[in-house]
């Protein structure tokens, strides 16, 4: 029988940074490696130094700079500006979701604390937090102390990469291509929770192959969140399975 864990409010108490530190600990080279490949691909781009880490600083969503980068046009115009503004709010409309389910939990907090906190939602660090209220943490620090880290991290590691630039011209020489993949196919793995609720990662994989094949841009993205999205909120769920006493 599975027991319920109630799920008390958020609080802030600095013994739960450490945990939340060590929690993140394993996310770290990715994070590393991923800022690295973005500083080397915008130096390659001609950016400045200074323009690579005010885009670290305040755009801040990983995988939508690298897309935005990728599309950079050789001329910035209003339209080509929206385009790149549509390219970023696609990649990133996944921390609207995020920050969705972390409600529940930071809703309890005043909104000074909790919306600016929202700002740092990454891939692992919601993962860990969430597992972390999964099994009745409320602690605010625990998720923040870890976000804190990646944030300084990603800030800090796009140096190296920018300065290096000429070493990594070629991804998959040193199997910086494979970073991404490998990070968010790791993400999956505590995330398991059975075959059926597996379904919808098969889904949403398979309709983005499909759409990146048919439609030309990044399209596939929200098509695969879509589907993945539907087909999880179309299942239902198993009854509980009442044992009876010996």
């Amino acid at each position: 029988m599975t027991t319920h864990i109630p799920k008390a409010p958020a609080y802030w108490s600095r013994e739960a940074i450490m945990p939340g530190i060590v929690a993140i600990g394993p996310m770290l080279p990715g994070t590393l490696a991923f800022a690295m490949a973005f500083g080397a691909q915008c130096a390659q781009k001609n950016f400045s130094l200074v323009e690579v880490e005010v885009m670290m600083a305040t755009v801040y969503g990983g995988l939508s700079q690298f897309v935005a980068v990728q599309s950079w046009p050789d001329r910035l115009t209003p339209s080509s500006i929206a385009t790149l503004a549509l390219l970023t709010l696609t990649v990133n409309i996944r921390f609207f979701l995020m920050s969705a389910t972390l409600r529940p939990w930071f809703g309890t907090l005043p909104a000074w604390q909790a919306y600016p906190a929202m700002l740092l939602v990454t891939d692992g660090g919601w993962l860990a937090a969430m597992r972390y209220r999964e099994h009745g943490g409320a602690n605010a620090w625990y998720y923040l102390g870890g976000a804190l880290l990646l944030y300084v991290v990603w800030l800090f590691a796009a140096i190296p990469g920018f300065l290096l630039a000429e070493q990594l011209t070629d991804p998959k020489k040193y199997g910086v291509d494979l970073v991404m993949p490998a990070f968010y196919a790791a993400m999956l793995v505590p995330a398991w929770k059975g075959p059926r609720r597996a379904i919808p990662w098969v889904v949403s994989g398979a309709v983005a192959l499909l759409v990146h094949w048919l439609v030309p841009g990044w399209w596939f993205i929200i098509a695969g969140a879509l589907s993945g999205a539907i087909t999880a909120g179309l299942l239902d769920e198993p009854e509980p399975h009442h044992g009876r006493a010996a």
